[in-house]
């Protein structure tokens, strides 16, 4: 059947490699069959023998009765099963690999299930070995918290699950001394001791000692118990250690309870990578607290953009309608859709097919999904020139879809990510200007960011609030340079005149005086975004009134704040968390267009 039509002049199309294709199955590894089925033997085999035993000739002994009591089986005939929807939409998949009847490590299985094969072969773990024992067996752990894991997440007593969670008392000292001042780290000492004060109410000394319940507070996912260093636990470490160090008494504390818990597993967690290291060299299990990274792998990250597989139409286009409604001055085609991969895609999510055989591309994007039915909406094409955004034409497919999400009204939270000289700071500013000095649907621009330095900070900046942020707001005046060069109609007296018109509608903002706020029609940029925590973004994006739109800019890869790391950006956060909504999008934008040096510079350093 023929493919419905859109603008005659579609975006700029980039490699296909660049988003996976909706039918085909995430590949595992590149490794042959052989080699994947043996692996999580082979890690099984070195779990089972990492355990301490008596001499070299039980280790072999070991080794040799694991290999035999689980030999690796000849590759069954029967290919590994791909997700439904996947397998529907593409049949014609690449060769799988034979299913083993093994038992392999959970987490390995998980890796090689959800990462591509273009991905790291060796993966970081996560979990000490001794808490993956400690799954493996099904017993509950003893996790011993660090000072700084409390005071960057104040909940943390609560995410443990049926775990128990132990604080010693060099914790307490530490967070008493941390609770002066203004800071961010400041609050989360006060809430945490305000917690702890509400957990030891109206308990006796007993009740300490044998470990208080942590559900008490009405947090039912927490089932363990608290427990408090109520004596003075010795313990030998190396000679040579300061002794007055608060890490090292932790570390000491740690090996004490080891030593005292008969076969439970005690786990170290702290956000300071050295501890941890010192920890592991001590032959004591530690590990990060992860609990506040949105995504282990932030290649999984939703990217907003999904391929269609190439009989897409034949499968669902059976029983479509099609009609067309004019909304914002604007006409669009609908199309309303059944099969078996609408399950799989998301209400705002951008869709695309590109046939190789000559037909016409169609773009589009998800408006409604019930079930396997979804309403398809064809998009408004920005890289012509008569619908230029305040001169501003999409340069790419991705541009594109970004410039869609700005330009639309109900869409009222857009997210974009992306490299350096993709155009994340241009086609925010251009859509902002259109709608503020053209359509008048917004009263003006807000732009704000987050100050944190590259390298040496500078020391105080003199002048109001706007002078002091205007060093940070570089991007935005270059690229408003850029934008006001684009009239050339009223000569030099004319973009003058435009400058200070743009420069009255544009206000610079600083992070620090947000709280309490409230904008109202406002078009709100938030630049460098991947430098918020998730607690910052909350409270920006809770700032906004009736008719305000808020746009979250930033690079994952390029995080300056300490402690934050692309799993627990608050900028991954919100993509993670907004996906799905009908008033929000999200776009990645792949490919720069700020020059050819800067896009081989970004391939190549």
């Amino acid at each position: 059947m023929p493919l419905p039509k859109l603008p005659s002049k579609p975006a700029t199309i980039l490699a296909t490699q660049d988003y996976p294709t909706a039918g085909a199955a995430r590949p595992a590894t590149k490794t042959p069959a052989a080699k994947k089925v043996a692996a999580p033997i082979i890690e099984a085999a070195i779990a089972e023998v990492a355990k301490p035993v008596r001499n070299a000739a039980t280790k072999i002994k070991q080794v040799a009765a694991l290999m035999v009591a689980k030999p690796v089986p000849a590759p069954a005939p029967e290919p590994v099963a791909a997700p439904a929807p996947v397998a529907k939409a593409k049949p014609a998949a690449k060769a799988k690999a034979p299913a083993a009847k093994v038992t392999p490590i959970k987490s390995v299985k998980q890796v090689e299930q959800a990462h591509p094969a273009k991905h790291k072969p060796v993966e970081v773990q996560l979990k000490s070995s001794a808490s993956r024992a400690a799954d493996q067996r099904g017993v509950s752990k003893l996790f011993v918290l660090d000072t700084n894991v409390l005071m960057h997440d104040p909940s943390s007593l609560f995410r443990f699950e049926e775990h128990d969670v132990y604080l010693p008392m060099m914790t307490l000292e530490e967070l008493d001394n941390h609770k002066k001042g203004m800071t961010e780290v400041a609050r989360n000492a006060r809430q945490v001791s305000r917690t702890l004060d509400a957990l030891i109410s109206n308990t006796d000394d007993d009740a300490i000692e044998n470990g208080i319940p942590l559900a008490k507070l009405g947090n039912k996912d927490a089932k363990g118990r608290l427990f408090f260093q109520t004596r003075l636990q010795s313990a030998d470490l190396p000679a040579g250690l300061p002794v007055g160090k608060a890490d090292n008494q932790i570390l000491a504390v740690v090996r004490s309870l080891e030593s005292e818990q008969d076969g439970r597993p005690v786990v170290l967690v702290s956000k300071d990578i050295n501890m941890r290291i010192k920890a592991r060299a001590l032959g004591l299990p530690a590990e990060d607290y992860f609990n506040d990274h949105v995504l282990e792998d932030t290649d999984l990250l939703y990217s907003g953009i999904v391929q269609l597989p190439d009989d897409f139409w034949n499968k669902h286009g059976k029983d479509m309608e099609s009609w067309q409604e004019s909304k914002n001055g604007y006409s669009s085609t609908f199309y309303r859709v059944t099969g078996p991969f609408i399950p799989s895609l998301l209400v705002n999510q951008f869709i695309y097919l590109e046939p190789k055989n000559g037909e016409t591309a169609f773009y589009g994007q998800v408006k409604q999904i019930n079930g396997k039915t979804a309403v398809l909406q064809t998009l408004r094409d920005f890289s012509h020139t008569k619908n230029n955004v305040w001169g501003v034409t999409a340069r790419n497919r991705e541009q594109n879809f970004a410039l869609n999400l700005l330009m639309n009204p109900e869409c009222d939270f857009v997210t974009l990510l992306g490299q350096a000289g993709t155009g994340k700071t241009l086609l925010a500013l251009a859509a902002g200007l259109a709608q503020v000095l053209e359509t008048k649907l917004y009263n003006e621009i807000i732009v704000t960011r987050v100050t944190v330095p590259v390298g040496e900070d500078i020391g105080f900046l003199p002048g109001t609030e706007e002078e002091k942020m205007s060093p940070w707001m570089g991007a935005f005046d270059d690229n408003l340079e850029v934008l006001n060069k684009s009239d050339s109609d009223g000569g030099e007296w004319g973009r003058a005149a435009t400058q200070d018109l743009i420069r009255s509608r544009i206000k610079i903002k600083s992070l620090n005086f947000m709280r309490g706020r409230t904008f109202v029609n406002k078009f709100l940029i938030i630049d460098e975004a991947q430098n918020l925590t998730p607690k910052q973004v909350k409270t920006l994006v809770t700032r906004a009134g009736p008719g305000t739109k808020i746009l979250c800019l930033g690079n994952i890869a390029q995080i300056d704040t300490p402690y934050l790391t692309e799993g627990s950006s608050g900028l991954t956060y919100v993509v993670d968390r907004f996906k799905g909504w009908t008033h929000s999008g999200h776009v990645t934008l792949a490919r720069g267009e700020r020059s050819r040096l800067a896009d081989h510079a970004s391939e190549v350093l």
